[in-house]
């Protein structure tokens, strides 16, 4: 093994620089992953073009791999040894608070960098802590007793396996936080990662209809959105989707509404105010909004509607997501439209970001693939 490893750490806004860390000594209660695919999401978008903080930052917080060396503790306690594939998820927490004794880790106050400095997230920890290697934009990864690996089901590729973290998030918002299930109606605002995944979460689950929204840049991706299970797509520019929600579901309108727009400000949480059903619907968004002027709280509440946040994933997601692309039910391979090696992490970042005009769903980086 070398002595030092090779990343891609972002060093300002929309700046990444290669760096070489040196290969850090494993305690006995840690492990080191050979990183094969750290996919990219919206949120990295965002964070390389406005870094909530200063310091060097290898981004990358979808990360799969085989584990290059392992402690003995750290085998013990994982039920790992060196050559297993895992996916290993963004959350550090401490496994002593509340939160992480519930099973919610995600929420735990030693994971939340919004909130703590110190903070230990992959893909949002500074390079400047100790063993320096908390992002998947590398060739390796540290990774702590804390850390949480699932272990990869034979026959599922490290490509397909980059595919863990937005179908996962897809099962926890539409399954867990939304309730989506058997004859539920659905309407899925926005045919990328996010959203696709949510067709193939609700189509599992038993949906009756599920409706995906798009504009015409969208075509393509609606096009894989009724391949992977959608009943009805909808160009938002073309038809009033109001309208079509109404005409689709008999005037009754849907009993979900998932946003998984982004930057397309308040339009679809109005839209899906009003194609929730009378009572009791449920509508999961991601906030992207900062403010938002003149909310129609008054309508909400006659409506007796559940405003959920769509906020990351849990354990269970992850083990769900892991079987569901072991069972090749989906052609779910065709997310995974663009990779790039690791000398090209800007123009990927910028790719996801629609910079680029390519029509890209799920982007990954290849940290040992040849420029």
């Amino acid at each position: 093994m070398a002595d030092h490893v090779l990343a891609a750490v972002r060093t300002a806004p929309s700046t990444t620089e290669l760096r070489e860390f040196p290969m850090p000594d494993i305690p006995a209660d840690g492990a080191l992953l050979k990183v094969e695919v750290a996919g990219i999401c919206g949120t990295d978008v965002k964070m390389y073009g406005k870094p909530p903080f200063p310091d060097p930052v290898i981004m990358g917080h979808e990360n799969v791999g085989v584990i290059a060396r392992a402690g003995a503790e750290f085998t013990a306690r994982k039920g790992l040894r060196e050559g297993d594939r895992v996916f290993v998820e963004h959350y550090v927490g401490c496994f002593r608070c509340a939160w992480c004794h519930a099973g919610e880790y995600r929420h735990c106050e030693a994971t939340d960098w919004r909130t703590n400095p110190d903070a230990r997230r992959y893909g949002y920890t500074s390079a400047e802590n100790p063993y320096h290697l908390w992002g998947g934009f590398s060739q390796y990864l540290y990774l702590p007793w804390n850390a949480v690996t699932h272990r990869v089901p034979d026959g599922v590729t490290p490509e397909l396996a980059g595919l863990v973290t937005p179908l996962s998030n897809g099962i926890e918002w539409a399954l867990v936080t939304a309730g989506v299930g058997y004859a539920s109606t659905v309407l899925i605002q926005g045919p990328g990662q996010q959203g696709l995944s949510q067709v193939v979460a609700c189509k599992q689950a038993g949906a009756s209809t599920i409706i995906v929204t798009g504009t015409p840049r969208d075509a393509a991706r609606l096009a894989l959105a009724r391949e992977l299970g959608a009943d009805h797509t909808v160009d938002v520019t073309e038809d009033d989707p109001l309208q079509r929600v109404l005409d689709l579901t008999g005037g009754r309108g849907v009993d979900v509404v998932l946003d998984c727009t982004a930057g397309a400000g308040t339009a679809p949480v109005l839209l899906g105010i009003d194609a929730l059903k009378r009572r009791e619907g449920v509508m999961v968004v991601q906030g992207e909004l900062a403010a938002f002027p003149d909310f129609p709280l008054k309508k909400l509440t006659e409506k007796s509607i559940a405003l959920k946040s769509a906020r990351g994933h849990s354990y269970r997601a992850c083990e769900l997501a892991l079987e569901q692309l072991a069972s090749g039910r989906f052609p779910l391979e065709k997310l995974a439209t663009h990779s790039f090696p690791l000398t090209e992490t800007d123009r990927a970042i910028r790719t996801v970001g629609g910079e680029t005009g390519e029509d890209a769903v799920h982007v990954s980086l290849l940290p040992w693939a040849a420029v």
